[in-house]
């Protein structure tokens, strides 16, 4: 396993996780949960229902397939 600073932090042999998650692009996931939206992603994008908003993830459903996207992954939101 590697050492990711970005992830995880030591205090006294105790280790915290740390969940990086923007205030903003999660308000706004919530504003159009149950709406039909595009997310673009770094990997293509996804058109789908906001099925339900996670401060780290979102979950799209899309012509029965179920999509997880992490938060850190969205670049932009467009509502349908």
């Amino acid at each position: 396993m590697y050492h990711d600073e970005s992830r995880h932090t030591e205090y006294n042999d105790t280790l915290q996780y740390v969940s990086l998650y923007d205030p903003f692009v999660y308000q706004t996931l919530q504003s159009v949960q149950g709406s039909i939206v595009v997310v673009q992603t770094c990997q293509g994008n996804i058109r789908g229902r906001v099925a339900e908003v996670k401060p780290d993830h979102v979950v799209i459903d899309s012509d029965g397939a179920t999509y997880f996207i992490r938060t850190q992954q969205i670049i932009w939101i467009m509502p349908q």
